[in-house]
């Protein structure tokens, strides 16, 4: 059966899925409460496996009048395109959000996965950088 994306208007789709295929996987394999480590060496596993290009622990500057103020380290870079944030925890928290926006600024890349381990399921978020991405906001 042969999948058809209804909407055009979606930053790196087929990506973001394969992504989630990943994160869905490990976490059905390892299960909840692991520490983050373990997630992220489960997370390099199933990228190699599905042939997804990925640097793992990204260093990124932060620069003001391009001088260095500071530094992040990013979880995941994936495809040289998206950032893959991952977090344990209930729920997801601002800032966990403020920090994928910053990474997004940082980088200039266009979209985050934001990946939760919770007790009960995996979840995601997709984040956009709106300041390089040209589609309505309401949509991402």
């Amino acid at each position: 059966m042969e999948y058809k994306l209804r909407r055009n208007d979606l930053v790196y789709p087929d990506e973001y899925f394969k992504i989630r295929g990943v994160l869905f996987d490990v976490y059905n394999t390892l299960g909840p409460n692991h520490k983050e480590k373990h997630y992220h060496k489960g997370i390099e596993v199933g990228l190699k496996k599905i042939g997804m290009a990925y640097k793992h622990e990204v260093p990124a500057d932060l620069l003001v009048y391009n001088e260095k103020v500071g530094q992040y380290f990013l979880d995941f870079v994936i495809d040289d395109k998206i950032v893959l944030e991952v977090k344990r925890g209930r729920r997801f928290r601002k800032c966990d959000l403020d920090q994928i926006l910053g990474y997004l600024e940082a980088t200039g890349l266009k979209l985050g996965v934001l990946a939760l381990f919770a007790p009960e399921e995996v979840r995601t978020e997709r984040i956009i950088n709106w300041k390089v991405v040209n589609i309505n906001p309401v949509h991402g």
